[in-house]
């Protein structure tokens, strides 16, 4: 080798060392949340866990073995969890909230609880499934509809709007299950998109008219066995029970309201990342990789038969698409539970 071509290399190698070492310097910025994060294996997250159990620990099982972070899951209801996190507050030991309805997410995020859920997240998922606000990010979907008893109605006797079931015709025959946050995330799309008034009203009649039930899945096999004709609950009771037994649902049907209608309602299940977290890069990590791809395709894939939200990813062949539900736009960091429960109590529901 001639010494131009000596001189070459040494200056070469020179370059490649420092950039070495520049590359090693700049290890302890912080990490991207949407990088690979290779720092980030070996730490622990804490989620408050509002979701289905099972579903969050097919979320949580592969994000481990894809990122080498370790998850602990604190399991419990929408309005539990979200009411713990505003009494921790800034003292909180979680770094994730998951939940099953929008509006707690509402009530974290206006007790100012949340951080920013990350670029990644919030770009896997349309606007139509994110609140505006941006502090959270929407991870699956549930359709409303009104499951009915074939023996006890016929397609034309079915319910419009679910408005109508304010009609004194319906009294008692139709359920629902007023003191769960599934039906009050209906309530609350129902104050938002006919006024406060108009809920209340509503709330009034349904006292009349309705009869209550503890769970969706037990108003749904009420209808099944011809207690009452119908009940408002989210698709996925019947499709779970239909893939397994069938036994508490092989006389009901489906009705989507479509066209709009508060009946028509999807609801939102929500993930932040807390202000309080010692681990938000990772934290944001999670639901990127909730968001994303592997993670969507645990829902459409999964036995939880909620539709899945992010990066283009179809819903199980056995739901009418999304684009089908013809949903009322709303936005859900505008749905408010406290209101929702207020309005409901008065009418004497809760």
């Amino acid at each position: 080798m001639n010494r131009s071509l000596r001189l070459l290399s040494a200056a070469a190698a020179a370059s490649a060392v420092a950039l070495a070492l520049s590359a090693c310097s700049g290890s302890s910025s912080p990490t991207s949340s949407t990088g690979a994060g290779d720092d980030l294996a070996g730490q622990t997250i804490t989620i408050y866990n509002a979701q289905h159990e099972e579903l969050t620990k097919s979320w949580t099982d592969a994000f481990t073995k894809a990122t080498g972070i370790t998850v602990q899951v604190r399991n419990g209801d929408d309005t539990e969890m979200s009411q713990q996190l505003i009494q921790e507050g800034d003292r909180s030991p979680a770094d994730v909230f998951l939940t099953e309805n929008s509006p707690s997410m509402s009530a974290v995020e206006k007790a100012g609880l949340f951080a920013s859920p990350g670029d990644e997240a919030l770009k896997n998922v349309p606007a139509e499934y994110r609140p505006s606000s941006g502090k959270w990010v929407g991870i699956a979907a549930r359709s409303t509809v009104f499951a009915y008893n074939t023996s006890k109605l016929t397609e034309a006797q079915l319910p419009a709007s679910l408005m109508d079931l304010a009609d004194p015709s319906w009294k008692g025959r139709w359920a629902a299950s007023p003191s769960g946050a599934d039906f009050q995330a209906i309530v609350s799309a129902l104050v938002q998109l006919k006024g406060a008034d108009a809920a209340e009203s509503w709330l009034k009649a349904m006292k009349t008219n309705s009869v209550a039930y503890k769970g969706n899945s037990t108003a749904m096999k009420a209808v099944n066995a011809g207690e009452i004709d119908g009940a408002v609950i989210y698709h996925y009771y019947w499709f779970g029970d239909q893939a397994s037994t069938g036994e508490n649902s092989k006389n009901v049907q489906l009705h989507y309201f479509k066209n709009q209608d508060p009946g028509a309602f999807v609801s939102v299940s929500g993930g932040g990342v807390l202000k309080s977290s010692k681990h938000q890069a990772a934290a944001q990590k999670f639901l990127a990789f909730v968001t994303g791809a592997e993670g969507q395709k645990i829902l459409q894939t999964g036995t939880s038969f909620e539709y899945p939200v992010g990066s283009g990813i179809a819903a199980n062949p056995k739901l009418l698409p999304l684009t089908d539900l013809q949903a009322p736009t709303i936005d859900p960091a505008t749905l408010n539970s406290k209101q929702v429960t207020d309005l409901m109590t008065q009418a004497g529901l809760l």
